[in-house]
């Protein structure tokens, strides 16, 4: 989505700390995106920059490229599993957005490997739908 992500996260271990996982992958996100910026889009990058408070800006922060929270939700059913994945698909085609025609194409979705069963192109996905049934 073009101002959000959205992830269903199994983490295979109980003693993986979600924050951490959360605040990693935002870092290295951000990171990634502030260098592309840096070669395409310099008033992007200025507006980043202009969003970083002073004390940000004192532990040596440049650009704020995410807000700092994120809302988890703990998938405790097969139902409610499908429904978030339904959501989720669905969300480049939804009001607003309309990304795409159909969902399944939107290039940064898992909606053609779950639906149709394609590889993605940018990232490895695996199916853990089974560790519901």
């Amino acid at each position: 989505m073009p101002n959000h992500v959205h992830l269903l996260l199994y983490l295979t271990d109980d003693s993986i700390n979600l924050n951490m996982v959360i605040n990693n992958g935002k870092r290295f996100m951000a990171y990634a995106l502030v260098e592309r910026l840096k070669a395409n889009n310099q008033s992007l990058l200025n507006t980043l920059a202009l969003a970083v408070s002073e004390k940000e800006k004192a532990r040596g922060q440049l650009h704020k490229v995410f807000e700092p929270s994120f809302d988890a939700k703990v998938i405790s059913s097969i139902m409610f599993l499908n429904q978030k994945m339904d959501y989720i698909h669905h969300n480049p085609v939804m009001g607003k957005w309309r990304l795409c025609e159909d969902f399944t194409d939107y290039e940064h979705s898992s909606a053609g490997f779950y639906v149709c069963g394609r590889q993605h192109v940018f990232a490895t996905i695996t199916d853990y739908r089974g560790f519901w049934l």
